[in-house]
């Protein structure tokens, strides 16, 4: 595991370029970084928690003083940091606070967001799943991208990803995956994604959007869910993305217990963070746990492998070592024909250090245009 100085430089070569840093100010990312004296959890969100308590304060005096555009920039900045207070999962009081307070904070920035979001809540073996649904401007019942992140990037950190989406006159309707904010089921249901199916159900019941052209992609571990779903939802889905995961060999003992142990070298804290988040989307504490579970989640051990699919674009790194490569290898070896980006040199996400993350974003982007046209 990194140590906490190696820790801390890594965080402000990310403040303002690399998730979860995006959008945040780099000049008090530095004032707090200082006062950082150890890793411990309710410390991390105690500390970014202040930060996002001040510019929600600041939000709320805008709005008292009828500036809502500005009132909205500022709560969205106070979520930023309440964000990264919680990350990569709530595993302690004070990080549970900020995502609570990410949630608070979101929802107010969402009617001065381009285009205007709306939350959903559709309902689910009497729970509901919650979702987000922007329309682009000037559409007409357009399709939709369906997305989502993996253990850490949850459905209010996708806007990136929507506004790409949006720019191509695609609506989209972000969620979480199966073990992560709000979505009702853990990772380790055996039918986990049928989540997604009710998700479906609802966009086809909407007059606004086209329910009948439906895509979907998953981002990191939620690529496993896209992939699964090219299975499951093959007559419904358009095309479908996993966009960093792996499908059975990532599953396995022999690759995730040194993944969690050893490697995830582009994980912010290293593999024990990654552990951490791991651990979380099964509700679970322990390395052991999450190897005795994992296994089942093999879509080779399920039985889909061999059967039709969607069509399913793989995107991956070839040195990604939080998911095997060997994973898309093995998808190509079955079922329908696949298609496939696999970038040489780069890490996990196709991600290069260093390096933006455009040229993959874009591949996948026009894609799913083409797969929805």
């Amino acid at each position: 595991m990194p140590g906490l100085e190696e820790i801390k430089s890594e965080i402000l070569r990310r403040a303002g370029r690399v998730n979860p840093f995006e959008r945040v100010d780099r000049q008090e990312v530095e004032g707090l970084v200082g006062r950082l004296s150890s890793l411990d959890p309710d410390l991390w969100g105690s500390e970014w928690g202040k930060l996002g308590q001040k510019y929600e304060l600041r939000g709320e005096e805008q709005a008292r003083l009828g500036n809502r555009e500005e009132a909205g920039k500022v709560y969205y900045q106070a979520y930023e940091y309440y964000r990264i207070g919680r990350y990569p999962v709530p595993s302690s009081p004070e990080k549970m606070n900020c995502y609570k307070a990410a949630l608070r904070s979101f929802l107010k920035t969402a009617p001065c967001l381009d285009p205007p979001l709306e939350r959903v809540e559709i309902p689910f073996e009497g729970r509901k799943v919650v979702g987000y649904l922007q329309i682009p401007k000037g559409t007409v019942r357009p399709p939709v991208v369906m997305h989502w992140g993996g253990v850490d990037g949850w459905k209010e950190d996708r806007r990136t990803n929507s506004e790409s989406l949006h720019k191509l006159g695609l609506a989209t309707l972000t969620i979480d995956m199966p073990g992560a904010g709000e979505n009702p089921l853990l990772g380790q249901d055996p039918r986990a994604e049928r989540t997604f199916s009710a998700a479906m159900d609802y966009l086809e019941m909407r007059s606004d959007v086209d329910g009948r052209r439906i895509a979907v992609m998953g981002g990191s571990f939620g690529g496993y869910w896209a992939a699964k779903l090219a299975y499951v939802e093959a007559k419904r889905l358009r095309g479908a993305v996993n966009w960093g995961a792996g499908v059975h060999y990532t599953f396995q003992e022999e690759w995730l217990r040194p993944a969690l142990t050893e490697r995830a070298s582009q994980y912010l804290m290293g593999p024990s963070s990654l552990l951490d988040a791991r651990s979380y989307i099964f509700r679970v504490k322990t390395l052991e746990e999450v190897l005795r579970i994992a296994p089942s989640l093999s879509l080779k051990t399920q039985g889909l492998l061999d059967q039709p699919s969607a069509p399913l674009l793989c995107v991956n790194g070839k040195e990604d070592d939080q998911h095997p490569v060997q994973d898309i290898y093995l998808l190509l070896e079955h079922g329908s024909p696949k298609e496939v980006r696999i970038f040489p040199g780069a890490g996990h996400m196709g991600r290069k250090p260093g390096q933006s993350n455009h040229e993959v974003q874009e591949i996948v982007t026009c894609w799913l245009k083409q797969r929805l046209s």
